[in-house]
């Protein structure tokens, strides 16, 4: 899929707006790439509760788990599917409200510098080829972007939060991501 991004909108993404976000104090500073994992509930795919979520209208009594969950104001830029579909939820120039308490490369808030993809998964469950192409064909759009974002500057959250989050977790292959993403940001040039 070849992607592009015009003012902050990635197509041909599903635009699903959330109201979970703010201004950043530097649109121009935008340097790191966080790769996400989440399922609602957990572990199990589709539903469209990822959305609902995003949106702030989770209805707790659908599953047990969700009143845990529901009071929470959270958002990721773009949520990749199982299927290898992506919704943006939140617009590249705004800061979405994903990577929480956070530290890279001596700088803390990393949503303020931060795009935030989230993946359909879990930490210990395999993710599809599908979600790999799409991730790869994403960051490589969003790199000619913001060259700032350099193939060392996508991490996982788990490399922000250290202890507080484990997400993409070991069942990412981040070697096979690379080889992916090699492989796109070739055909751009």
């Amino acid at each position: 899929m070849v992607f592009q991004v015009e003012a902050g909108i990635i197509q041909p993404a599903r635009w699903v707006p959330s109201p979970n976000y703010s201004a950043r104090s530097d649109a121009c500073d935008i340097s790191l790439l966080i790769v996400h994992n989440i399922s609602l509930p957990p572990g199990e795919y589709g539903g469209g509760y990822v959305g609902a979520f995003f949106q702030n209208q989770l209805d707790e009594s659908d599953h047990p788990y969700f009143a845990s969950i529901a009071h929470l104001q959270v958002s990721a830029h773009c949520f990749i599917d199982r299927a290898g579909a992506v919704t943006q939820f939140v617009n590249l120039h705004q800061r979405a409200w994903h990577a929480g308490a956070s530290f890279f490369a001596g700088r803390e808030n990393c949503n303020d510098f931060s795009i935030g993809i989230e993946l359909e998964g879990t930490d210990d469950e395999a993710y599809s080829q599908r979600q790999y192409e799409t991730l790869a064909q994403l960051a490589a759009c969003i790199m000619a972007v913001y060259p700032a974002i350099t193939p060392e500057r996508i991490v996982g959250h788990s490399d922000v939060a250290p202890g507080r989050k484990t997400d993409p977790g070991d069942s990412f292959d981040w070697d096979y991501f690379c080889s992916i993403l090699s492989a796109c940001l070739v055909t751009q040039l």
